[in-house]
């Protein structure tokens, strides 16, 4: 077999050993699952095996699906009972292992997730290797879906219903230890005991027998109308989910349905259920979305896809850092903390000495929960040195600067910077909004500089920006990608232009709802549709988080450089007045769209009513959602046409983990995937009738829409085109 080693050892015990060939880790694929269904048929009338081992050949068990062949094979399932007959052939071969009549043991030498856990219930005693980076759990919502080998029926059968939705439900993932708290495992031992385990069990005592198949087994905890607790757990759980989901992820109610429904029910007849479910998140195009984005693309650019192939990869040992503010401060952490040395310079020792102090406090907290002993912290923050003298970035591989949003002071960092690093050094802007190609203009080798925007707070935020000038060169985009993976974060690379692409895509939605104020829309509806929709915070709260100060200085900037080709929202008529009238420049001021009082939680601020007066109509909340989001999806597509994002999967993963577009959607491009490209334009066409230009559906998109095309197609075309 392809996937799985099978051999019977003289006490007539079969050791299963799963090496799917050509991975990393284990995983489902369609050879495994032939393997898998032939092993078993082949171990239940084995005459001269009495007992099974399942086991990895690789450093981890099983991590479970191919999500990645699964997305790609959805196109072809849009049968429901031809992906329903798919998904039932994992539960019937785990279900034959069980009932086999004879006892089978997973000796689980690190982490099993997903299908690969499922494997493991299905085995009548569990052991695990007491591994540190070993973790158990379902993850399956996390992409959209529901467990579909029978977790959903095993766990709550095992453990309990409430402590079943919890992991269920969140896909948390758990420790040797605390599985074995849990209930989900019945051993754990040192690495490499766990076969010898597994095998002493069986040949002890080996019960063929799961608790759930003997005769009067009832669910610990109690299940159905009848019991209170049942009752309860599903009451408070449905209204805590809604409440979390804003019903926009079916996958938790569905996996909370599949439990409710199958814990009254035989375990066959419950697996089937399961399956139903199962079937129906499968279809779902927000399983779709979320698995495409947030595992297949993401995975991609964190191996950094977009990487030029013909330069070295080249590690930073030294870093510079230029400015000590929170953005300077925050790449002095991450990078420290990845083990290099780091300069941070700052104008004043004071200054510099602050922004280390920020590291120090974040080390701080690792060390009061826990997640890091004080050796280790001590080395971290040794490693970042204060200077307010350029002659101490001589050394650096990378510059970073992270100065104030002015060109004149960007550009006299720039020079100080550049006449003491090394001539293969390359130098790097954060800047969030100003053409990367117009400050290399400072450089005396522009090839080697690049924009690398980073987002706050940096310790917390996974994205990086990548911007990419007129003159950049690939060693300095490819060294840039290397720094960006040795602080574990994830890239994208755009190309340059004002605003780049995730703050011109941001401050459309930031725009949309100052605007919306001003048309005399309720506040409140605003920021509370803009949370239900799935972004993080409303547009205004967000506004005064970034600052309403900086959004008038970047508002100003652009102006001034674009002068008669600056095209004026109503939203600037707002900013003007918070920042130059109300003297309101947001959250860091202590007071903006919202009031922060000292003693109390954030408010709107009550002179809003006064200000901006409420409409006699206020719109249906379809209607502020659709302005919202549609706003950043036809911004993005102005982005693709102009070049500035050269593929959908960037755009989908710089919106979800750069400024939080809703990951239900899986991003700006799937979101009009998911609305389909007709009924987009159609929309997009009502929406810039009724309220102005901004939502006019671009010329490209309308073609697409005409073809029948969609933007993943068109990209796995181009990238399938066979070379002239």
């Amino acid at each position: 077999m392809k996937t799985i080693n099978y051999k019977v050892d003289a006490d007539g015990i079969a050791l299963l050993t799963i090496d799917v060939t050509g991975r990393p880790m284990n995983v489902m694929t369609e050879d495994f699952l032939q393997d898998l269904t032939a092993v078993v048929e082949q171990f239940a009338s084995d005459e001269s095996a009495r007992a099974a081992v399942i086991t990895s050949g690789k450093d981890s068990f099983m991590a479970g699906a191919d999500l990645k062949g699964l997305v790609e094979d959805f196109p072809q399932r849009s049968d429901a009972a031809e992906v329903y007959a798919w998904s039932r052939r994992l539960q019937q071969v785990l279900r034959k292992l069980e009932t086999c009549g004879k006892p089978v043991a997973a000796a689980i030498n690190g982490t099993a997730l997903g299908g690969g856990l499922e494997i493991c219930l299905a085995c009548h005693y569990r052991v695990v290797a007491n591994q540190p980076k070993t973790v158990l759990g379902q993850p399956e919502v996390q992409v959209g879906l529901i467990p579909g080998g029978g977790a959903t029926q095993r766990l709550p059968r095992l453990i309990g219903i409430e402590p079943a939705l919890q992991l269920l439900t969140q896909g948390k993932h758990l420790d040797p230890a605390a599985a074995l708290e849990a209930g989900i495992v019945h051993e754990v031992v040192e690495p490499g005991q766990e076969v010898a385990a597994a095998r002493a069990w069986l040949l002890e005592s080996g019960d063929a027998e799961q608790p759930w198949d003997k005769k009067g087994f009832r669910v610990p905890g109690g299940a159905g109308l009848l019991n209170p607790n049942s009752v309860q757990t599903f009451m408070f759980g449905t209204s805590l989910l809604q409440k979390m989901t804003g019903h926009n992820y079916p996958a938790p109610i569905a996996i909370m349905s599949a439990v409710y429904e199958g814990t009254v029910l035989p375990m066959d007849t419950a697996l089937d259920i399961e399956s139903k479910y199962f079937t129906k998140m499968l279809m779902d195009p927000v399983a779709r979305n979320m698995t495409r984005t947030l595992f297949i693309s993401k995975g991609e650019a964190d191996k950094l896809v977009r990487r030029p192939p013909e330069p070295p990869q080249r590690r930073v040992a030294k870093l510079g850092v230029l400015g000590a503010g929170m953005m300077g401060a925050g790449i002095a952490f991450v990078s420290a903390k990845a083990g290099m040395q780091v300069v941070l310079l700052d104008t004043d020792r004071q200054k510099a000495e602050s922004g280390k102090d920020y590291s120090r406090s974040l080390l701080q907290k690792r060390i009061d929960r826990g997640r890091m002993d004080g050796g280790t912290a001590e080395e971290t923050l040794a490693r970042i040195q204060t200077t307010t003298d350029y002659a101490d970035l001589a050394g650096c591989e990378l510059v970073v600067e992270a100065v104030f949003e002015d060109r004149e002071i960007k550009a006299g960092v720039t020079a100080q910077a550049e006449a003491v690093i090394a001539d293969d050094a390359i130098f790097a802007s954060n800047t969030s909004t100003l053409p990367i190609t117009g400050l290399a203009e400072a450089s005396r080798r522009p090839a080697q500089f690049i924009g690398i925007h980073f987002f706050s707070p940096v310790d917390k935020m996974p994205l990086v920006e990548v911007i990419v000038g007129r003159e950049t060169g690939d060693v300095a985009i490819a060294q840039a990608l290397d720094f960006i993976q040795q602080i574990r974060k994830t890239p994208i690379v755009v190309n340059d232009s004002r605003g780049f692409y995730t703050s011109r895509v941001f401050s459309v939605f930031s725009r949309e709802g100052i605007s919306m104020l001003a048309e005399g829309i309720n506040p409140a509806l605003i920021e509370n549709i803009a949370r239900q929709a799935g972004m993080p915070v409303g547009p205004l709260a967000v506004t005064d988080e970034v600052s309403l100060e900086l959004s008038y200085h970047v508002m100003s900037q652009t102006r001034k450089d674009l002068g008669d080709a600056y095209e004026a929202t109503p939203a600037d008529v707002v900013v003007n007045q918070f920042v130059n009238e109300f003297d309101r420049r947001g959250k860091r001021f202590g007071k903006g769209f919202y009031d922060y009082p000292e003693n109390g939680k954030k408010h709107l601020w009550p002179g809003l009513a006064e200000h901006y007066r409420l409409a006699a109509e206020q719109p249906q909340p379809a209607e502020v959602r659709n302005r919202l989001l549609y706003a950043q999806s036809i911004e993005t597509v102005r982005c693709l046409d102009e070049g500035v994002v050269t593929h959908p999967a960037d755009a989908d993963v710089g919106s979800v983990f750069g400024w939080g577009f809703p990951p239900w959607t899986g991003g700006t491009i799937s979101f009009i995937e998911t609305v389909g490209l007709d009924r987009f334009v159609a929309e997009a066409d009502r929406l810039a009738e009724r309220h102005g230009r901004r939502f006019a559906a671009p010329d490209s998109l309308r073609k697409m829409a005409k073809n029948g095309e969609t933007f993943y197609g068109n990209a796995n075309a181009v990238k399938q085109r066979p070379a002239a």
